[in-house]
């Protein structure tokens, strides 16, 4: 067996291994003998065919296999023995010639690999980041502590619609009668919630029930009848608005703290208020993190300035993916794709350089934060220990979500790292700069 590597223009290497019979001859006889046992061909008994035969119906394609399978094993082994680092992964170059495994016994097998570029980065305090924080205005703070205090609110009667209240209608259409049936206006969108305006109690109406309640099974609970026979019941009902309520925010009294805050951190109103930024900008830091981690992956892909072998790449895409995406599909999205690959070789590099690790028990606390974060989706923010414990548990068996937890924190690790060797400032900015500023980003 022969091989050679050849390094051509764009950072493209091809290798290419000659191999023979004496290199094969053992692993297709062996392959041969294993159809031999198993072939099932009339007039014989199995076990029983005779070698000659086997060979007619099988040499051909167990050459073609078994000598692939050793020029493409002995490519990687040689790269690894000569220390070659490569991207993307090794492909048959497009320079392979026809092959004849019928009469010939030497072949000649022509990969190509993309060349790992050299990663030169020095970080130091004359590296500058900005990490940009989202400034509390007056409205988002009014907003979530709106929110917030609809928790311990309570519904009251109202006079007429003003915004998003919650209404209580009759809804008739001849062959059903539905009383008190309920309207929620806060799942509706604003331009839905127009039509309702300033409506009062006595209010009538004609609505489609599909349009009022868009999902089946909300239309079968109001209606009180099973999915499948919503098709045979006339949509066009008559409303009626019987009642209408409102959330009615708690008063900040002693009551309030105590329920609402039952450590005692609370426990006054200029208190409140202050818990209500820090709740903000808690739940701000998730966004903020993750532009300071998109800020820090365009720095650091931009500093390293990476010649990346892209001709070669395209190509690997479109072998890897089995022509799933056109050449075209893939030249659409290439400057996205080789940005993040881009940052996942260089996060590699600093993995290796800060020794960075990521532990089972981290894995498992993300597990647990993943959990805790759908509950709190579901509507249960306090979900008990063992639900937790279970959800957590599920994840940990499914090996696509641990390696997606694996690759979240060691990114988190890798921006970390960056952070310590180059100086950040932090710069407060408006939420309308912000978002502007992450979709630059993205």
């Amino acid at each position: 067996m022969n091989i050679t590597r050849e390094q051509r223009d764009g950072g493209v290497s091809i290798v290419k291994v000659v191999v023979n019979e004496a290199d094969y001859g053992q692993a297709v006889e062996k392959q041969l003998r294993e159809y031999k046992r198993k072939a099932n061909v009339p007039g014989f008994r199995p076990g029983m065919v005779p070698m000659g035969i086997v060979k007619k119906m099988y040499g051909k394609h167990v050459v073609a296999e078994q000598a692939y399978h050793l020029a493409s094993t002995s490519v990687f082994e040689h790269l690894q023995k000569e220390n070659i680092d490569y991207v993307g992964d090794i492909i048959p170059s497009e320079e392979q010639g026809a092959f004849d495994f019928e009469n010939n016994t030497e072949f000649e097998f022509v990969f190509e690999y993309g060349e790992a570029p050299k990663i030169d980065v020095e970080l130091t305090a004359k590296d500058k980041i900005v990490y940009n924080t989202i400034k509390v205005d007056k409205k988002m703070h009014n907003d979530f502590r709106s929110n917030y205090l609809r928790r311990y609110g309570r519904l009251v009667e109202v006079e007429k619609v003003a915004n998003d209240e919650a209404l209580n209608v009759t809804l008739d259409n001849g062959d059903i009668r539905i009383e008190e049936a309920y309207v929620g206006l806060i799942s509706m969108t604003e331009e839905e919630r127009k039509a309702w305006k300033n409506k009062k109690v006595g209010y009538k109406t004609t609505v489609n029930i599909n349009e009022l309640y868009k999902k089946p099974e909300q239309r079968a609970a109001v209606l009180s009848v099973k999915e499948d026979e919503l098709e045979s019941i006339k949509p066009e009902f008559e409303l009626e608005i019987t009642k209408i309520r409102r959330f009615a925010d708690p008063e900040l009294n002693e009551e309030f703290f105590k329920m609402a805050f039952p450590a005692g951190n609370v426990t006054s109103e200029e208190e409140f208020e202050k818990f209500i930024d820090e709740e903000i900008k808690r739940e701000l830091k998730r966004e903020c993190d993750f532009m300071f981690a998109n800020t820090v992956r365009n720095f650091i892909v931009e500093k390293a300035g990476l010649n990346m072998p892209e001709e070669f790449l395209k190509r690997w895409l479109y072998v890897i993916n089995e022509g799933k995406f056109t050449r075209e599909e893939i030249e659409k999205d290439f400057a996205a794709f080789l940005k993040m690959f881009t940052w996942n070789y260089l996060q590699k590099h600093f993995i290796t350089e800060g020794e960075l690790k990521v532990s089972q028990e981290e894995v498992k606390a993300e597990a647990m934060d993943f959990a805790a974060m759908q509950f709190a989706q579901y509507g249960m923010p306090s979900a008990p220990a063992d639900m937790l414990e279970n959800f957590a548990k599920q994840i940990m068996e499914n090996k696509e979500q641990v390696q997606k937890i694996y690759e979240k924190l060691y990114e988190e690790k890798v921006v970390e790292y960056v952070r310590g060797k180059v100086k950040v400032t932090e710069k407060a900015i408006s939420a309308d700069d912000f978002a502007k500023l992450a979709q630059e980003l993205a």
